[in-house]
C-alpha cells in the first residue's frame, strides 16, 4: 500500500479541517509514487523563507514512511535469514549424527573385511594342503602297491629258490663228507686290502656261492662276496678296478668332481669361446696367399670347426687402414686362438706391433704362425728378418710354426692351411697326435671311432650345456655383490630346513640381481659344501632354446644321473620325461649321501610354467632342496603361497657402490652435485634397481657424442625405466658411429639378433651383410658389448638381458613392426636356405630355420624344411626331440602321418643315391628315424626302417662289417621294447660275433653287446646268466680304460690340461701352485702317472717355498703325492707322506676339521693295507670322533666311520667288539637313509659275514638274504649301466668304471 504523499495531485494541497474526523472521505486511487518525483524532491536547493508549511510537512511524511517501509523490509529478511541459518544449523547436526553413523558402519564393515579375507587365506591355504596330502596319499597308495606287488612275486620266488637251494646244499653236504673234508674248519690267512683268501676246498665261500641264496651279485656293486670268500670290507668299499682308477670311492669321487667344478668356471672367456678365432694380417705380396686361402681352405676349416660344434672365424685387418683401429686390433688379438701373419720383403709397422703383442710380450697365451715369403729377386727387410729370429728365440714351448717358402702361392696357401688344421685339431680342440698321424695317412683306426659311431646320438646338446656354463661364468665372474650377504643366511637356511619343505621363491622386480644372487650364492655353496650337488638351469628369453621345459627337465634328470654314475635310458617323448622326472628325482636322491639343491632361475619365462613344472608343487624328497626365481608381476598364482624371498631394491649406499665402480673403471670422478643427482634419481621402483644403476653408469663412462657428464645425466634422468634408458644408449651409440652407412648396419645387426631362434654369429653377419667390414663389426660390437647390450653365448651374439631386447624392439621395429620383422626374417631364411642347397646342413641351419618359418606361419615351407632328412636327423641327435615334435605338431600331422612323411621322402632320396659315400649316409639315415620311431612308441613302424639300414649295409658294406653289428643292435632294440625277447636275443648274439670278429675279443663294442645281452636275460629274470656276461664286459671296460680310457672323457680333460699349462707359466704363487696341483690329478685321471707325479712335486716343492712348509695347502700336496705312491704300490713313501701330512694338518686346523678325517681315514687304509693293524685303530677311533663332533651322532658320515673301526675290529678277532658298532652303524643308515638304501645292504652283508664267522647260521642267511632284496631293488631302479652319449636305447656302460678318480687326490678350491 502506498504512503500519504501517493495521494498528492501535482497542483494540490492538503488542507486540514477540525472536527473532520469520522467523516466519511472519498479517497482517490492509489498511484505508485514515482522515484523521479522523489529524487527531485532531493535535488531541490535550499528552502525558501516564506514557503508553506503544507509543502514542508508533506516532504517530512514522506521520508519516514520510506524510511519505515525499508526497516520492514529489513526485518523481514533478517528475520527470514535467520530462520535459514537455523534450518541450515539444525541439517548440519543431522548430517553429522549421520556421518558418524556411517563411519561406524564403515569401521564394521572394513572390520569383516578383513576377516573374510582370512578365511578366504586360511581355506585356500588348507585347500592346498589338502591337495598336497590328496596327491601324497595317491603317491604312496601306488607306492604301497608296487612294493606289494615287488614283496609278493619276491617271496614266491625265494621259496622256490630256498627249496631248490635246499637240495643242492643236501647233495653237496653228502659230497663233502664222502670226501672227508671237515666243512666248518674255516681257515686263516693274511688280508690284502679288503680280500681274505680261502684255499680249503668247501670252506664256507661255497656256502655264498653255492647259490643258496639266489643268484650270485653283480661285480659292480660296491661291496660284494666274489667266489673266494670275502671277510668284512671297508664302508663304501672300492670299485673293483685296475690300475690308476682302483680304489674309487663314490663320496671321494663327489667330492673331487665339486671341486674340479668350482674352478672350471674361473677360466678366462677365451678358453671357453665356441668360437675358433683366427688372427690374420698380411702384406701387399702375399695377398695371392691370402686369397687362396680364403677361397679354397677357408670353407674346410669351417667344415672342421662346425663338426665339433665350434665356429671357425678370420679376423682379417687391412693394412693401409690399420692405423685408425689400434685398440681394436689388440682386442681381436686379446680374443683370438691362433695370430697369423703372411710376410713378403717388407714389414709394415702395424704388423711390427701385433706381433709384439700377441706373441713377444707373452708367447704363452696363443698359437702363432709366421709365413715368409722369400723372392729370389728382392731381399727380406732386415727388419722381418729381425722379428722372426725375436720369435725363434721366444719359442719355448713350440708355439709358434715358422714357415719359409720361396715356391708357388698355391704351394705356400696349402702349407699354411695345414698348420692351421693341425693346431686347431691338436691343440685348440684336444685330438691326439696318433689320430691326426692316421687321418694324414689314410689309416682308419676303428678304436678311435667307435664311440662316436657308438653314441651317435647325444644326451643333450653340448652348446646347451655350454651356455648354462657361460651363464653361470658371466654372473660369477661379476664384482658387484649388491650386498647379497643378507640374503645368504635365508638361502642356507633353506638348505638345512628339515624336510619336506616347499621350493623358495626367490622374486623381484626385472633387473634387480636375482640372477646374480643365485650366481653367487652357488659359488658360495660350492666352496662350503663340496658334496652337495647343485643343478643349475638360467632360462633365457621366451622362445629361446633355454626356455624350452622338456630340455630343461631332460637336462637336469641327465645331470642327476651322470653324477650318480649309473643310468638308465630315458624317455624322449616330452610328455612322459615330464612324468618321470620326480620319480627319477625319488629315486636317485636316495642314492646321494649329500643335499641336491636344483636352482632354476626365471622359470616364469617358461611357456605355461604352471603345467610343465608342476613337479613343483608335490612333496619333494628328503635331501632335495629347490629354489626358483620369478618376476613379481608374472609369478603364477599358485606359487605365491610358497616361502618367499624377495629382493629388496637397492639402497642408495649400493647405488653410489655401483656407480663408483663404473667410473673407477673408466677413471671419471663425479662431483658431489652430480652424486646427490644421482642419489635423488635412483629412488624410484624403476630406477633403483641393479640394472638400471649399472646401465646409468655405463652411460656416464662408456657413451660418447652427448655431451659432457652433466649432459648425460640430463638425458638419462628423463628415463624412467630400463626400456627407455637402453633406447638412450641405442641412440647413443648409433650418434657415436662416424657415417651413416655405420648406423645403417648397427640397426641391421641389432635387428637380426632380434628376430633370429638363438643368436647370430660373426661370421654369419659378415655373410649377410656384404659391405660390413671387420673394423666396423669389432668396433660396433665392443660398443655395444660395453653398454651391456650385446654379449657372447656359445659363439653367438645375444641380447644381454631381456630389456634390451625389448628397447631394440621398441626402437627399430615399433613403426611397420610386421614389415620389418618379416624382412629382416627373411634374410635369415634366405641365408640358411642357401647353406642347406650346398649341402651344409649344420646345427645352426638347424636350429633357425625351421623356427623362423614356423614364426612366419609358413606351414608348408616349414613342411618341406622338415623332410630335409639331415634337419630332422640334426635336430634329433642333438637332443631336441620335444622341439621337431612341436614343428610337426604345428604343421598339423599326427605321429603316423609324420613316419609316413619321413618313409616317402627317404625313398625319393634313395631314388637319386650314388656311390658308397651316399649309400652310407641312406643307412644311417634309415636308422636315426627307425630310432626316432622307436623313441615315439611307434615300434611296429620302427622295425621297417631298421631293417632296411640292415639291409643297405649288408649289401654296400659286407655282412660281417661293424656297422652291421650297430643296425643288428638297434633293431635288438625295439624288439626288446616289443617283449619279443626272442628275435632280440638272435639278433644281439649275431651283434656280439661280428664285433668280435671285427675288433677283437677285448673291445667296447663287445662290452656293449655283452651288457645288453645282460639286460636282456635280466628282464626275462635268468638271472644266472646276467652275470657271467656282466663280469666279462667288466673286465673289457677296466682293460680298455686302462689302455685309453673313455675318448670323450679324456678329451676334455686333455683340453682342461692344456688350458691350465697355460696359466702356470707365470711367477710363483699359491695360484699358481693350486693349478699345478690340479693338472697332477687331471694327468692322473689320463693314466699318466709319472706326469702326475711331476707336477704334484712342483706343487709342493712351490707351496713350501711362497707358504711354508707347515701351511695346509703343503698338507694337500703331500697328501696327493702319498695316493700316488699307494697306487704305485710305494707302500713306505706313501705312509711317510700321509704322516707329514696328517702331522701339518693337526697343527694347522681345528682336530674336527674334515680334511683332518680324510687324511686319517686314507692313512688308517694303508696301515690296515700293510698289516699294520693296531696303528689303523686308534685313526679309526679318531675318525670317529671327529665325525661325530662335526655332523652330530646320527649322521651317516659317523656310520661309515663306525663300520670302518668294526672292519679292523673283525679282522683282528675282536667279534663282540665289533657287533655293537655294526649295528649303531645299520640303524644310522636305516633312521637317516632308508632301509632300502644301498648303505644298509653293504652293512648287511659284513653282518652277515660276522654272523657266519660266530656259527650263526641262520642269522647269517636272513641278513644276507635282505642285503641281496636291496641290492636287486637298486639293480631295478638303476640297470647298473650309464646311458650312452648318443643312444637312446638305453645300452650303456657304468661311467665309473671307465673314468674315476682315486679317492685320495685332492683339488685346490678358489
Amino acid at each position: 500500500m502506498g504512503t500519504a504523499s501517493s495521494l498528492i495531485g501535482p497542483n494540490e494541497v492538503i488542507e486540514d479541517t477540525d472536527g473532520g474526523g469520522g467523516e466519511a472521505c472519498e479517497i482517490p486511487v492509489e498511484v505508485k509514487p514515482k522515484a523521479r518525483l522523489l529524487r527531485s524532491s532531493f535535488r531541490r536547493g535550499p528552502r525558501v523563507i516564506g514557503a508553506s508549511f503544507k509543502s514542508t510537512a508533506s516532504v517530512d511524511l514522506e521520508y519516514t514512511a520510506e524510511y519505515e517501509r525499508l526497516r520492514k523490509e529489513y526485518e523481514i529478511f533478517r528475520v527470514s535469514k535467520n530462520n535459514e541459518i537455523a534450518s541450515m544449523q539444525k541439517k548440519e547436526t543431522k548430517l553429522d549424527k549421520e556421518n558418524k553413523r556411517l563411519r561406524a558402519e564403515l569401521q564394521a564393515l572394513q572390520k569383516t573385511y578383513q576377516k573374510i579375507l582370512r578365511e578366504k587365506e586360511s581355506a585356500l591355504e588348507a585347500k592346498y594342503q589338502a591337495m598336497e596330502r590328496a596327491a601324497t596319499f595317491e603317491h604312496d597308495r601306488d607306492k604301497v602297491k608296487r612294493q606289494f606287488k615287488i614283496f609278493r612275486e619276491t617271496k614266491e620266488k625265494e621259496i622256490q629258490d630256498l627249496l631248490r637251494a635246499k637240495r643242492e646244499l643236501e647233495a653237496k653236504l653228502q659230497r663233502l663228507q664222502a670226501q672227508g673234508i671237515q666243512v666248518f674248519d674255516p681257515a686263516d690267512s693274511d688280508s690284502d686290502d679288503n680280500h681274505t683268501d680261502v684255499t680249503a676246498t668247501g670252506t664256507q665261500c661255497e656256502y655264498w656261492s653255492g647259490g643258496v641264496l639266489g643268484s650270485e651279485p653283480s661285480l659292480g656293486s660296491m661291496i660284494q662276496l666274489q667266489q673266494t670268500f670275502r671277510g668284512p670290507e671297508f664302508a663304501q668299499s672300492s670299485i673293483d678296478v685296475e690300475g690308476p682308477f682302483a680304489n674309487v670311492n663314490r663320496d671321494d669321487w663327489d667330492a673331487a668332481v665339486a671341486s674340479l667344478l668350482q674352478v672350471t668356471p674361473f677360466l678366462p672367456p677365451t678358453l671357453w669361446s665356441n668360437t675358433v678365432r683366427c688372427y690374420l694380417m698380411n702384406t701387399a705380396d702375399t695377398q695371392p696367399e691370402v686369397d687362396l686361402l680364403l677361397r679354397e681352405y677357408l670353407p674346410k676349416l669351417q667344415m672342421t670347426c662346425e663338426c665339433l660344434g665350434h665356429f671357425f672365424l678370420i679376423v682379417q685387418f687391412p693394412v693401409e687402414c690399420s692405423d685408425q683401429y689400434l685398440a681394436e686390433r689388440r682386442r681381436e688379438i686379446e680374443k683370438s686362438s691362433l695370430c697369423i701373419f703372411l710376410l713378403g720383403s717388407t714389414l709394415p709397422r702395424c704388423m711390427e706391433e701385433d706381433c709384439e703383442e700377441s706373441f713377444l710380450k707373452n708367447g704363452e697365451t696363443r698359437s702363432l704362425i709366421i709365413y715368409h715369403r722369400l723372392e729370389e729377386s728382392s731381399d727380406s727387410s732386415d727388419l722381418a728378418i729381425h722379428m722372426i729370429g725375436r720369435v725363434s728365440d721366444a719359442n719355448h714351448s713350440q708355439k709358434a710354426k715358422i714357415i719359409e717358402h720361396d715356391e708357388s702361392a698355391e704351394e705356400g696357401a696349402k702349407k699354411v692351411f695345414s698348420q692351421i688344421e693341425r693346431i686347431i685339431k691338436q691343440e685348440l680342440l684336444g685330438w691326439d697326435s696318433t689320430d691326426l698321424e692316421n687321418k694324414d695317412s689314410g689309416i682308419e683306426d676303428d678304436s678311435t671311432n667307435w664311440e662316436e659311431e657308438d653314441f651317435g646320438d647325444a644326451i643333450w646338446d653340448m652348446h646347451d650345456e655350454q651356455e648354462q656354463l657361460e651363464a653361470f661364468q658371466a654372473a660369477v665372474g661379476s664384482t658387484c655383490e649388491l650386498g647379497f650377504e643378507k640374503y645368504y643366511d635365508r638361502l642356507n637356511d633353506l638348505v638345512t630346513a628339515p624336510a619336506p619343505i616347499p621350493p623358495l621363491l626367490v622374486s623381484g622386480g626385472p633387473g634387480s640381481g636375482k640372477s646374480l644372487l643365485l650366481s653367487k650364492w652357488i659359488e658360495h655353496q660350492q666352496k662350503c659344501s663340496p658334496n652337495a650337488l647343485i643343478l643349475y638351469h638360467f632360462v633365457g628369453r621366451p622362445l629361446s632354446t633355454s626356455s624350452e621345459p622338456a630340455l630343461i627337465i631332460k637336462r637336469l634328470t641327465v645331470k642327476l644321473l651322470q653324477h650318480s654314475w649309473s643310468m638308465s635310458a630315458l624317455a624322449l617323448d616330452p610328455n612322459k620325461l615330464l612324468e618321470e622326472f620326480p620319480r627319477w628325482l625319488e629315486k636317485l636322491s636316495a642314492r646321494h649321501q649329500g643335499s641336491i639343491i636344483i636352482i632354476i632361475d626365471s622359470i616364469d619365462q617358461i611357456e605355461q610354467a604352471e603345467r610343465h613344472m608342476k613337479w613343483l608343487i608335490d612333496p619333494l624328497p628328503v635331501n632335495v632342496r629347490v629354489i626358483v626365481s620369478v618376476n613379481v608381476e608374472t609369478c603364477p598364482q599358485a606359487w605365491r603361497l610358497w616361502p618367499t624371498l624377495h629382493l629388496d631394491p637397492l639402497s642408495p649406499k649400493d647405488v653410489k657402490t655401483l656407480i663408483n665402480v663404473e667410473c673407477c673403471k673408466a677413471d671419471v670422478k663425479l662431483t658431489r652435485e652430480q652424486e646427490k643427482k644421482l642419489e635423488k634419481h635412483c629412488r624410484s621402483a624403476t630406477t633403483c634397481n641393479a640394472l638400471y644403476v649399472t646401465l646409468l653408469g655405463k652411460m656416464i663412462t662408456s657413451v660418447k657424442g652427448l655431451g659432457g657428464i652433466d649432459d648425460i645425466l640430463q638425458q638419462c634422468f628423463q628415463c624412467q625405466d630400463t626400456v627407455s634408458l637402453y633406447r638412450l644408449v641405442l641412440q647413443s651409440v648409433q650418434q657415436s658411429l662416424p657415417t651413416d652407412g655405420d648406423r645403417q648396419l648397427m640397426r641391421e645387426i641389432l635387428s637380426l639378433v632380434h628376430v633370429s631362434h638363438n643368436g647370430v654369429s660373426e661370421g654369419e653377419l659378415l655373410e649377410i651383410c656384404p659391405e660390413l667390414s671387420w673394423p666396423v663389426l669389432a668396433s660396433l660390437l665392443y660398443s655395444l658389448q660395453c653398454t651391456c647390450v650385446i654379449t657372447y653365448s656359445c659363439g653367438l651374439l645375444k641380447f644381454q638381458h631381456l630389456q634390451a631386447w625389448e628397447a631394440v624392439r621398441l626402437q627399430y621395429m615399433e613403426k611397420e613392426e610386421n614389415n620389418t620383422i618379416t624382412m629382416y626374417r627373411e634374410k635369415l631364411v634366405q641365408y640358411f636356405s642357401q647353406q642347406m642347397s650346398q649341402d651344409r646342413v649344420t646345427w645352426r641351419g638347424a636350429d633357425e630355420l625351421p623356427w623362423l618359418f614356423q614364426q612366419q606361419g609358413d606351414k608348408q615351407k616349414l613342411h618341406n624344411c622338415l623332410l630335409n632328412l639331415f634337419v630332422s636327423q640334426n635336430l634329433y641327435k642333438r637332443g631336441h626331440f620335444a622341439e621337431l615334435l612341436y614343428y610337426w605338431q604345428h604343421v598339423g600331422m599326427d605321429k603316423s602321418s609324420m613316419a609316413a612323411a619321413y618313409f616317402e621322402s627317404l625313398k625319393q632320396y634313395e631314388k637319386n643315391c650314388e656311390g658308397e659315400d651316399m649309400i652310407t649316409r641312406l643307412a644311417d639315415l634309415y636308422e636315426t628315424l627307425g630310432r626316432f620311431l622307436k623313441d615315439l612308441g611307434l615300434l611296429s613302424q620302427a622295425v621297417a626302417p631298421l631293417q632296411r639300414s640292415l639291409e643297405i649295409r649288408e649289401s654296400a658294406l659286407d655282412p660281417d662289417h661293424p656297422s652291421v653289428a650297430q643296425s643288428l643292435h638297434q633293431l635288438a632294440g625295439v624288439y626288446v621294447q616289443w617283449k619279443k625277447f626272442g628275435n632280440a636275443e638272435q639278433l644281439y648274439k649275431q651283434a656280439l660275433e661280428i664285433s668280435e670278429n671285427a675288433h677283437g675279443s677285448v673291445h667296447p663294442r663287445v662290452a656293449q653287446e655283452l651288457d645288453a645281452l645282460a639286460m636282456l636275460y635280466q628282464k626275462q629274470n635268468k638271472y644266472e646268466q646276467v652275470e657271467p656276461l656282466r663280469k666279462r664286459s667288466m673286465k673289457i671296460r677296466q682293460k680298455v680304460s686302462r689302455q685309453k680310457g673313455n675318448m670323450h672323457g679324456f678329451a676334455v680333460l686333455r683340453r682342461r690340461v692344456l688350458q691350465l699349462e697355460e696359466l702356470t707359466l707365470g711367477t710363483e704363487s699359491a695360484d699358481t701352485a693350486r693349478i699345478l696341483n690340479e693338472l697332477g690329478v687331471l694327468y692322473y685321471l689320463q693314466n699318466n702317472i709319472e706326469t702326475a707325479e711331476i707336477f704334484f712335486k712342483r706343487s709342493l716343492e712351490m707351496r713350501e717355498r711362497t707358504l711354508g712348509c707347515d701351511h695346509p695347502d703343503c698338507a694337500q700336496s703331500l697328501n696327493n703325492l702319498a695316493a700316488l705312491y699307494n697306487e704305485k704300490k710305494e707302500h713306505e713313501k706313501a705312509e711317510e707322506l700321509y704322516e707329514r701330512a696328517l702331522d701339518i694338518r693337526r697343527v694347522a686346523l681345528a682336530p674336527d676339521h674334515p680334511s683332518v678325517a680324510y687324511t686319517v681315514k686314507h692313512l688308517a687304509v694303508l696301515y690296515k693295507k700293510r698289516g699294520k693293524l693296531d696303528k689303523a685303530v686308534p685313526l679309526c677311533q679318531l675318525a670317529v670322533e671327529i665325525r661325530q663332533k662335526s655332523f652330530g651322532p646320527k649322521h651317516p658320515s659317523v656310520a661309515t666311520a663306525l663300520v670302518n673301526l668294526a672292519v679292523l675290529y673283525c679282522q683282528l678277532k675282536k667279534h663282540t667288539e665289533a657287533l655293537p658298532l655294526y649295528e649303531r652303524a645299520l640303524k644310522i643308515y636305516e633312521d637317516s637313509l632308508g632301509r632300502c638304501h644301498p648303505r644298509v645292504g653293504e652293512t648287511l652283508k659284513n653282518l652277515a659275514v660276522l654272523s657266519y664267522e660266530e656259527a650263526n647260521f641262520e642269522k647269517a642267511a636272513e641278513l644276507y638274504k635282505r642285503a641281496m632284496d636291496i641290492k636287486e631293488a637298486e639293480a631295478s631302479v638303476v640297470g647298473g649301466k650309464a646311458l650312452s652319449k648318443h643312444s637312446s636305447t638305453g645300452d650303456t656302460f657304468s661311467l665309473r668304471n671307465a673314468l674315476g678318480p682315486n679317492p685320495y687326490l685332492e683339488l685346490g678350491h678358489r
